[in-house]
């Protein structure tokens, strides 16, 4: 199993933060190489990505969901993989993200680009580009406070 860990401070109050984070249809704006992430249900998301210059579909379940703290997740098809996004107060205008991502890399690509960090620096760039995003806009697109 490769693992990723990437955290960062954004400058919005915790609840900003957390509330565009499950806005996952947005993910293709932040996210390199997600070209489509669509909500099916309340815990279910299809994703489309390319990975390691290839077109990868998968299925992915939400697993635990607490408004203004965590997202976790497993996907039930494609690569084994499971994840997850915690959302910490640093005061009322910062918050800090941490996206902690464990999967299991597959063929000689997948494995040499997990070797060499390729993974972690993707996860790096989308979390900068997830903080821009926000903070520029300085508020969400919508929200969802349901838990899981």
């Amino acid at each position: 199993m490769a693992r990723v860990e990437s955290t960062i401070d954004m400058h919005v109050p915790v609840t900003t933060a957390y509330d565009q984070w499950t806005q996952f249809e947005t993910f293709p704006s932040f996210m390199e190489g997600v070209e489509e992430v669509r909500q099916t249900d309340d815990t279910h998301l299809h994703w489309v990505a390319e990975i390691a210059g290839e077109r990868e579909e998968w299925e992915a379940e939400i697993t635990d969901q607490q408004p203004d703290e965590r997202v976790a997740w497993r996907a039930i098809s494609g690569t084994p993989s499971s994840g997850a996004v915690t959302f910490v107060p640093v005061d009322a205008e910062t918050t800090r993200v941490t996206v902690r991502f464990d999967w299991e890399p597959e063929g000689f690509k997948e494995k040499a680009g997990a070797a060499l960090g390729f993974d972690e620096r993707r996860v790096e760039g989308d979390l900068e580009r997830f903080r821009d995003l926000i903070e520029r806009r300085g508020v969400e697109t919508g929200a969802w406070r349901g838990e899981v």
